[in-house]
């Protein structure tokens, strides 16, 4: 019986009462959906299968540098386009805002890059895959670290695929984890699904001894044509030192793009740059 009187006294509380009921508003209530390995797996590789091209206008916002190297620059209001066609051509013309005067033109075909500079009139060429970043930051930013952004490579048959839980109040995802088969095991890909939608949220690739070399997020999603595609996309790069913000202002997937929109000739006059080396960094 004492026990009985205690009780309610508790959760009188003295002064008010201890239990506290939020009603969330039903736009704001997120679904938890349920999916397997395979379903997952097979979600990602249509979505890396419907997109071959891609012709978009941006919004950039490159930052470069970070507390690390003690140097921090964000380039705000760079308007620009974007061209990408498989297998692996891409252009990004970056241009000051007001004026339309180019900031950067940078071209990769996936074996070389060539970048225009002209404020400082050089172009630069080197191939894809470096070994040796810039001592700058800005510098490091290649048109095929954001191919690999824009178009996935397929989860390939056969390969260990790990599939777990995580909860980030208030999301749920999904991560897959693809796994390399090297030196006893080594992770090549992490691909997070947001449980509201099982929308792909994010892909982390990595290289020999579990280093980062990219993590990519995606949100608003949005149909363009037959295929939904995202509209904003954040482009990390840790160990070339950058930020890449891409938000996609005009978008149009999977049309014809001549061979010569991919061309980059040196301009005359300029300074030419060759830089880098073959990476030995292994294929995700």
């Amino acid at each position: 019986m004492v026990l009985l009187t205690v009780v309610p006294l508790l959760a009188a509380g003295c002064g008010g009462a201890v239990k506290k009921t939020t009603r969330v508003p039903a736009a704001e209530v997120r679904p938890s959906l349920e999916a397997t390995a395979d379903q997952l797996v097979e979600q990602y590789n249509q979505q890396a299968r419907a997109v071959r091209s891609l012709n978009a206008g941006v919004e950039l916002n490159p930052v470069a540098g970070s507390t690390y190297t003690g140097v921090i620059e964000d380039y705000h209001d760079v308007r620009g386009f974007i061209l990408a066609q498989r297998p692996a051509s891409i252009r990004m013309i970056g241009q000051a805002p007001v004026v339309a005067k180019n900031i950067f033109d940078m071209v990769s075909d996936g074996e070389t890059f060539r970048i225009f500079i002209p404020s400082k009139n050089k172009f630069v060429v080197g191939p894809t895959e470096m070994e040796r970043p810039s001592t700058k930051p800005i510098e490091n930013l290649r048109p095929q670290h954001l191919l690999d952004a824009l178009f996935w490579k397929e989860l390939p048959a056969g390969r260990m695929v790990l599939i777990e839980e995580f909860d980030a109040a208030p999301l749920r995802y999904y991560i897959l984890t693809l796994v390399r088969e090297a030196n006893g095991g080594e992770i090549a890909r992490k691909v997070w699904f947001d449980r509201a939608d099982l929308n792909i949220a994010r892909v982390q690739i990595y290289g020999a001894r579990g280093r980062l070399l990219a993590d990519i997020r995606y949100a608003d999603w949005q149909p363009a044509g037959e295929v939904r595609y995202p509209r904003h996309v954040w482009l990390t790069r840790p160990h070339d030192d950058y930020q890449l913000e891409v938000r996609i202002t005009k978008l149009t997937l999977n049309e014809d793009i001549a061979a010569e929109r991919f061309r980059l000739e040196q301009p005359p006059g300029t300074e030419l740059v060759r830089v880098g080396e073959e990476s030995k960094e292994p294929k995700p």
